[in-house]
């Protein structure tokens, strides 16, 4: 398959659940929304990763759009995956900027500097994978440790929708609209618009959630003063990187997270579509860590493949890489468009959490089918350890810290299911 030929399937394929493989693709009109929902998925973690952080959050979503083109390029258009806002590095920038937590990062050209030099690693580790082969990889993170860490990262997220956002008994109803207005939408449609399950709930809900606070006063309204004052047009804010020798020690080593996540998602993916991926794992790592690099040299967070939005392939079994770029030619136009930025935000903070549950939700399960699909045997002891403190280090937010460096949930969870699993695993006997 070249890059953009793609064998061109009509609407009526979604019909009696009907898969669309990676070279394949709907009508443009159709891809367009399939853009749009995977936009949308992703929106909520690429802008808040940077907000906590201190970084410009519509730099972040232009750099995630730019890195996806990026990544799809080099990967040669054959891996669906979208990348956006890594929170691996949260920890580490706060710990090496001092950041405290309100406004622009002071700091931000030190962390800027370190996630350069995370990225040019994570790109080497590629390069090595590419040449070398998988198999290295695959013996420190065998099934049951990438299974463990695609569904920790999707239990470690669970947090966030459910403690920041709905600040009240009446946000946290709305939240239960909406993903009982997904789970409808997902069982009871059919074609098209069962596979916007995510666009069309959230529409609804929406709806509802602006019928309930704008019309009846029940609460917090939605704010439509900051979408008419945003211009139509206007350029993310720039910033350059400095070079910090602590600075890049305690941001690299989050290179080993990114490795973990990638190689999980890849998985994830790769039991999904019954493609193997694994020719292309070297190039998703080195497209990754470029992406990684040039977002960082550009004043954005580093970015990771997003769960969120295999969240959403696994929901609409739709995994056309058409997808993808037009949801990454999205995402740079929404980086020129305070406006169409501003629309986004606009979304109700409950509703977007509704659909943070679905999505993190559905990224806990993938992690469960790379379980199931390779047969990975719990009444192994070695395994059923493994993947059982993995999910409670992650999800309980598990915090190891080292003289100023705090390595803590998804952090402790992938390098304890590495090691876990090194430690543990049966030895064979001569």
């Amino acid at each position: 398959m070249a890059w953009f030929h793609w064998q061109e399937r009509p609407a009526q394929a979604l019909q009696g659940g009907g898969v669309i493989a990676p070279d394949e693709r709907l009508p443009w009109a159709q891809t367009g929304l399939m853009g749009l929902q995977h936009v949308i998925a992703m929106f909520g973690s690429t802008v808040l990763a940077p907000i906590l952080m201190g970084f410009d959050p519509n730099l972040a979503v232009f750099m995630s759009g730019l890195g996806t083109l990026l990544f799809f390029a080099i990967t040669g258009g054959r891996v669906p995956s979208y990348l956006g806002s890594s929170f691996a590095f949260i920890g580490v920038v706060i710990a090496a900027t001092g950041y405290a937590g309100q406004g622009p990062n002071p700091q931000i050209d030190v962390a800027l500097g370190g996630i350069i030099a995370c990225g040019a690693v994570y790109a080497a580790v590629g390069l090595v994978v590419h040449w070398v082969g998988v198999g290295w990889i695959e013996r420190f993170m065998p099934p049951v440790v990438t299974g463990s860490v695609v569904a920790v990262i999707g239990l470690n997220l669970a947090s966030i929708p459910i403690k920041n956002m709905a600040a009240n008994n009446f946000e946290s109803w709305m939240q239960a609209l909406t993903f009982v207005c997904v789970a409808l939408v997902a069982v009871f449609t059919r074609g098209m618009v069962q596979r916007l399950l995510i666009l069309v709930g959230l529409l609804v809900a929406s709806v509802a959630y602006a019928v309930l606070t704008n019309g009846l006063g029940l609460g917090k309204p939605i704010a439509t003063a900051g979408m008419a004052a945003a211009p139509w047009l206007g350029l993310p804010q720039f910033h350059a990187p400095a070079f910090s020798a602590p600075a890049m020690v305690l941001i690299v080593p989050v290179v080993i997270i990114l490795v973990a996540e990638n190689l999980g998602h890849l998985k994830a993916v790769t039991a999904m579509t019954g493609r193997n991926l694994d020719p292309y794992m070297g190039r998703a790592f080195m497209g990754d860590g470029l992406a990684t690099m040039v977002s960082g040299a550009a004043g954005g967070t580093g970015v990771t493949t997003y769960a969120e939005n295999i969240g959403v392939m696994a929901a609409t079994r739709i995994y056309s890489t058409a997808v993808f770029l037009v949801a990454a030619l999205m995402a740079v136009l929404l980086g020129f468009s305070p406006k169409f930025g501003a629309l986004i935000q606009a979304i109700p903070l409950p509703v977007m959490g509704g659909v943070s549950i679905v999505v993190f939700g559905l990224i806990a399960i993938a992690g469960a089918k790379i379980w199931v699909d390779n047969k990975v045997d719990f009444s192994q002891n070695h395994n059923l350890l493994v993947a059982a403190i993995t999910l409670i280090l992650g999800t309980g937010e598990f915090t190891l810290k080292f003289g100023d460096f705090a390595l803590g949930g998804i952090g402790t969870a992938t390098f304890g299911a590495i090691l876990l699993n090194a430690l543990l695993a049966p030895r064979k006997v001569s």
